[in-house]
């Protein structure tokens, strides 16, 4: 990542873009707080940058959804008998295809615009250290504030150096 040389322009962004942010209206979505994340100093959050980070944010809560409701379908007893290696691999497909289609739409609308890089390799840099600083992130956030979570972005930080050539 600190090799790579990025060729898409920068903007100010989100940079906590996340499912909660969404409230849908009956007809359409509304992106609500514009805050960001809210743990960086003002400064920092005015300053431009990739519009990849808001991607990245988006998969890794594609990710929380998924192992957020494994574990309170496990705490219900929805499951059954079933224990959280048997059914791990579902939320595993459900974040898969969610990221997928949700990277597949916004490459088809911002594809080939300077926000996204024209190299393949460039997008996946950009997009494993991304998602990896925002499961960083979320790790501080979780040891500081809801210990018991701390197990999902463990496994999202796992899963996303698992991938890393």
């Amino acid at each position: 990542f600190l090799k790579q040389r990025t060729t898409v322009v920068r903007s100010r962004c989100h940079a906590n873009l996340h499912l909660g942010q969404f409230l849908y209206t009956g007809k359409d979505f509304m992106i609500i707080d514009f805050e960001g994340e809210s743990s960086r100093p003002i400064s920092d959050r005015r300053r431009k940058r990739s519009s990849l980070r808001d991607v990245a944010s988006m998969l890794r809560s594609f990710h929380y959804a998924a192992m957020m409701a494994l574990g309170d379908q496990l705490k219900a007893g929805a499951l059954g008998e079933r224990d959280y290696a048997a059914v791990e691999p579902f939320a595993n497909l459900w974040h898969s295809w969610s990221s997928w289609a949700y990277m597949k739409g916004y490459l088809e609308v911002a594809g080939r615009s300077s926000v996204i890089p024209k190299d393949r390799h460039e997008l996946r840099v950009l997009l494993d250290a991304f998602r990896l600083e925002k499961a960083l992130v979320e790790l501080e956030h979780e040891v500081r504030h809801r210990p018991d979570l701390v197990h999902i972005p463990l496994h999202g930080i796992e899963q996303i150096l698992s991938l890393v050539p």
